[in-house]
């Protein structure tokens, strides 16, 4: 008998329904606002982006074509002006540099070490105008030794009449192994000292009184004397170790009184320029003038050991310069014409140089004369 085939059933079993759970929120939009998928939409255009703002494109625009423009923007800068080099005597210069070398080292000498390779300074109580430095020497420079020449520029007694200019250099002995500290401690010490005498000093001055004058002047250098020695031992030194020359002049700023006061301990000199002319000793007893024969003060009394001043007086009228200096600057002054030309020149024009200028004059260069150089000028009341 046949039987019937069975037909597999093909029924599906009923799904159970899920319940749909709510999409979480991306940080990016799912759609456009208008339905657009993301992926779909139109890059932006050029207009809905949002340039840059130039400055230089909201700038007006320059007056002028644009050649005259370009061309402007090609025109080299201006160099600032220069001095150069110090001017020289000879037709070479000398063979050291003549710009700063090396320095002592801190670790040799923290006194040395410490001393600036130029000094630079002035003053102007009108009618009368200084100028100063202090230049270490060519020597000095190469070998890596510290300037011992120093200098100084201040005003004493009390405001008014009375009142007086003190210019000092001091020149350190060379074979002084630290005559560097003594140089630079006297220019100090001196206008204290002075300072405590100075009403007598400027009556003195106001007077003519000579005598006065160095008896004053002899008390407040064996006072500076006392204490140069004493500051030496304070620090277990030899006083001979901080040996130094001094050289003082005082100036009363009453422009009535015409009479300058002049101390000196050691080598250094005083020249005036009058008219022109130089003269090498002025109030002295020599005749030393522009004719580049006379010889500067070249003893070598030093302090502390030296403990009196020689003294003169002075009489000066407007429109004279008076420059005292160490031998540095005194000794080629007194054997080289080219150079009492150049200084004449440069500082008897009837005008003060500015302080820059003055630098530059100051360092003129002559050969054989390497030693430190120090000078304080003073101009008087000019015509």
């Amino acid at each position: 008998m046949d039987m019937e085939q069975e037909t597999p059933s093909t029924s599906v079993p009923p799904v159970t329904p899920v319940t749909p759970v709510a999409p979480v929120a991306a940080s990016a939009p799912s759609a456009a606002v208008d339905g657009t998928p993301p992926a779909l939409r139109a890059e932006p255009t050029t207009e809905e982006i949002p340039k840059a703002r130039s400055p230089r494109a909201e700038a007006p625009e320059a007056a002028g074509s644009g050649a005259e423009v370009a061309a402007a923007q090609q025109t080299p800068r201006p160099v600032p002006p220069t001095l150069g080099v110090p001017a020289h005597s000879g037709r070479r210069p000398p063979s050291y540099p003549p710009v700063p070398q090396g320095r002592p080292r801190v670790s040799d000498d923290p006194t040395a070490a410490v001393l600036p390779d130029i000094v630079l300074d002035g003053a102007a109580y009108p009618p009368l105008t200084v100028r100063a430095a202090s230049v270490r020497g060519d020597s000095h420079r190469y070998h890596g030794e510290p300037r011992q020449d120093s200098l100084g520029v201040s005003l004493l007694g009390e405001p008014g009449p009375g009142e007086l200019l003190m210019l000092a250099v001091a020149d350190g002995v060379g074979s002084a192994s630290l005559s560097h500290v003594g140089s630079s401690s006297v220019c100090r010490w001196a206008a204290w000292a002075f300072a405590h005498h100075a009403q007598e000093l400027y009556e003195a001055l106001a007077a003519g009184a000579a005598a006065r004058f160095a008896e004053l002047a002899t008390f407040v250098v064996e006072r500076l004397a006392d204490k140069l020695a004493r500051n030496a031992k304070s620090r277990s030194h030899d006083p001979a170790s901080h040996a130094t020359t001094l050289r003082v002049l005082l100036v009363p700023r009453d422009p009535s009184i015409r009479t300058r006061g002049l101390l000196t301990v050691g080598d250094g000199g005083i020249a005036l320029l009058r008219d022109g002319r130089w003269d090498l000793d002025p109030g002295g007893t020599s005749e030393a003038s522009g004719a580049g024969d006379g010889v500067i003060d070249t003893r070598t009394a030093a302090l502390p050991l030296s403990r009196t001043a020689e003294t003169r007086l002075l009489t000066t009228r407007p429109g004279d310069v008076l420059v005292l200096s160490t031998d540095g600057l005194s000794t080629p002054l007194a054997g080289e014409s080219e150079m009492r030309e150049f200084f004449g020149s440069a500082w008897g024009g009837g005008s003060v140089p500015e302080p820059a200028d003055f630098l530059w004059q100051f360092q003129y260069r002559v050969k054989s004369y390497d030693d430190d150089r120090t000078g304080v000028v003073l101009w008087e009341a000019l015509p």
